[in-house]
């Protein structure tokens, strides 16, 4: 937007700035992500009167010492691009910690409106707050709000439009560090060279060098010459504790303010006080988690189902009601209509409905105050297989598919635990692999099939925890930070937040992943249609062939194998590839060809293999898309390739040694 007036909103978590943002500017905003980074970037339009804005929702932080993947995007946007107006989102039933982060703020020296938002929750927990003497201590504007309701979106407005257009803005005293520290900042500041190629301002450099801040150090000691940093780095010593002290002088100077603008009356504990001894409790609240999430689950796959066969029967189906419209047009042009273009954008929509609830769901989570309870309830827990509390909720929808799973562990904070998350949410047993359990186990174990299909699901879960393990230890080394978690209070979610958000969520997954998915399956067409006849004349039955020997160290032939690579397309196209290649038309003949091509040593190989194999094609695409970047993806294709591989050949070969079911 050319001419367009640039703000940012600053905030950290549940403050309630996405949703300030989505009050304004509605489904006039695009997500993608911030340049070279994972991190997600909303920027969004808003019109007022010919004044156009351009609105940058910066990724929550609760400080800018880039302690975080998200705390160092916003700091590097904030100092560098210098918007004309930066909008700091605090919590006004929690002021005090907020403060710290517009203390920084006021630091970096750029133009400041303080949205004091959810001026509603303060007022019913007993909290009073002196707007207009706040405003005079900081000397700056402060607008109070409650942005669920959209009151005082258009005072905002007025207050950044009116900072915008000042041609000069006053600078405010500077953060007294104590006369030590003091001293410290003066010799640092002589060491320095007076002309630095840096966007930073002078006082906040030489703060930030003090504390240590790596990014400006490295910045620092690649623009100045070598002789200037031999001055330079004896000045930054004893790093930790000077860093501690600046941090006590703003907390500091927040607790004095907080002493001087509010005025708080007793009151006996609130409902929501005394529903977190509930929420909170160490089983009380696993209880309550565990139902919540069920219910969660229930809705996802009860309510989604009708909606779900009704788009199989629409979309999926229409490629027969396709192939008969199109009767004489030649076969290969038929099938790549029918098979790969519906078939691969249906399988995409198929998924709509249940990414409709789960994102709804979420979204209502969050809003509402209780997905920081469930994480702090499940962190303990998670922590000890190296993720947080918040990867329980999409790692347990993996159950119904894994594509929520992987898109749901947006969610989470922290880069490495997110990555984590989406890494191994694949090795969730989804509803489909539980499908071809079914028919295994039924096949070759009788009435002892739910011991042995619940066994798989067992080794499931263990390779799934030892590679959470594996990947936080190795992986993200030392990128593990404690977990800090603000618990907002209560409140009624905003309706029309609600569905923006959900809104956002679901159509990112169909313009991004749809396409990805659209184009492999494209791919697994072609590969299954030409040169020949059928399946087994295929590249596909070709490589099938070709890789029999791999198969033969878990008892499978090339029929086999070709039913576990067309399962990349879909875990239940595993069924699907068997019947048409052994040419039945039923369940039992299908059941009796299986028994009289494998052993029970193979079968459970074969499960083995089939629970712990690649992703579908469906899961890539959302890995790509939640990861950004096809390195990523190849890892978590690969390790998962290398493990069922291994897994499969160990179990059968070790049944073979034992002569157990061979």
């Amino acid at each position: 937007m050319s001419g367009a007036i640039k703000v940012a909103f600053a905030g950290a978590p549940n403050t309630g700035k996405s949703t300030l943002f989505n009050a304004l500017t509605g489904l006039k905003q695009h997500t993608g992500n911030w340049p070279g980074k994972t991190v997600e970037q909303k920027v969004g339009r808003y019109r007022r009167n010919g004044t156009r804005f351009s609105l940058i929702d910066l990724p929550g932080s609760y400080s800018l010492s880039a302690n975080s993947l998200e705390e160092q995007t916003s700091r590097d946007f904030l100092a560098i691009e210098r918007p004309d107006v930066v909008v700091a989102v605090v919590d006004a039933s929690t002021l005090e910690r907020n403060l710290y982060l517009v203390r920084e703020l006021l630091e970096l020296g750029l133009p400041l409106v303080v949205a004091l938002n959810m001026m509603d929750v303060a007022t019913r927990i007993g909290s009073h707050i002196d707007v207009a003497l706040l405003e005079a201590v900081l000397g700056v504007p402060v607008v109070p709000l409650v942005a669920r309701k959209s009151e005082g979106l258009s005072r905002l407005i007025d207050a950044i439009e009116h900072l915008a257009r000042k041609t000069s803005m006053e600078s405010g005293d500077p953060l007294s560090m104590g006369s030590a520290l003091e001293q410290r900042i003066d010799a640092l500041d002589y060491a320095l060279p007076a002309e630095l190629a840096l966007p930073y301002p002078r006082r906040w450099l030489l703060t930030k060098l003090l504390e240590g801040d790596p990014a400006v150090v490295v910045a620092v000691k690649a623009a100045v010459s070598a002789a200037d940093w031999q001055l330079i780095e004896p000045q930054l010593r004893d790093r930790d504790a000077t860093a501690l002290t600046i941090a006590g002088a703003r907390y500091d100077w927040a607790a004095a303010i907080y002493r001087q603008v509010v005025r708080r009356e007793k009151r006996s504990a609130s409902w929501s006080e005394r529903a977190d001894h509930v929420f909170l409790h160490p089983i009380g609240g696993l209880l309550f988690f565990m139902t919540l999430i069920f219910g969660v689950y229930w809705l996802m796959f009860s309510a989604a189902a009708p909606l779900q066969r009704w788009l199989n029967d629409l979309v999926v189906d229409g490629g027969s009601r396709l192939e008969t419209a199109l009767d004489g047009w030649p076969d290969w042009s038929v099938s790549l209509l029918s098979d790969g273009v519906i078939g691969g954008a249906g399988l995409v929509l198929t998924f709509i409905p249940i990414l409709a609830i789960l994102f709804l769901m979420l979204a209502v989570l969050e809003d509402v105050g209780y997905m920081a309870r469930a994480a702090f309830v499940m962190d303990r827990f998670m922590h000890r297989i190296g993720l947080r509390g918040k990867s329980f909720l999409p790692l347990f929808i993996g159950w119904g598919c894994n594509v929520p799973a992987i898109t749901g562990s947006r969610i989470i904070e922290s880069r490495s635990a997110r990555l984590t998350t989406a890494l191994v949410a694949p090795l969730v047993p989804c509803s489909a692999r539980m499908v071809v359990i079914a028919l295994f186990t039924a096949t070759f174990f009788g009435s002892a099939a739910v011991f042995v299909s619940w066994g798989m699901v067992m080794v499931n879960l263990a390779v799934l925890a030892v590679m959470s393990l594996l990947i936080s230890r190795f992986l993200f080394r030392g990128q593990q930070s404690s977990f800090v978690m603000e618990l907002p209070h209560y409140h009624m979610p905003s309706v029309r937040g609600v569905l923006l958000a959900t809104w956002e969520r679901l159509r990112r997954f169909v313009t991004l992943a749809g396409t990805v998915i659209l184009a492999m399956s494209l791919i697994v067409w072609f590969l299954s249609t030409f040169p020949g006849d059928g399946v087994e004349d295929s590249f596909l039955g070709h490589i099938g062939r070709w890789l029999e020997p791999v198969g033969g160290l878990m008892g499978l032939d090339w029929r086999m194998v070709i039913a576990l690579l067309t399962s990349f397309v879909a875990k239940e196209q595993t069924i699907a590839t068997l019947g048409v290649i052994m040419g039945t038309g039923g369940d039992s003949a299908l059941k009796t060809n299986l028994s009289e091509i494998m052993t029970p040593a193979a079968a459970v190989a074969f499960i083995v293999l089939q629970m712990l194999f690649v992703p579908c094609v469906a899961s890539v695409a959302a890995l790509r898309q939640e990861t950004g970047s096809w390195r990523w993806v190849a890892f978590a294709v690969g390790y998962m390739l290398a493990i069922s591989l291994i897994g499969a050949t160990a179990v059968y070969q070790g049944a073979r040694l034992l002569g157990l079911g061979v």
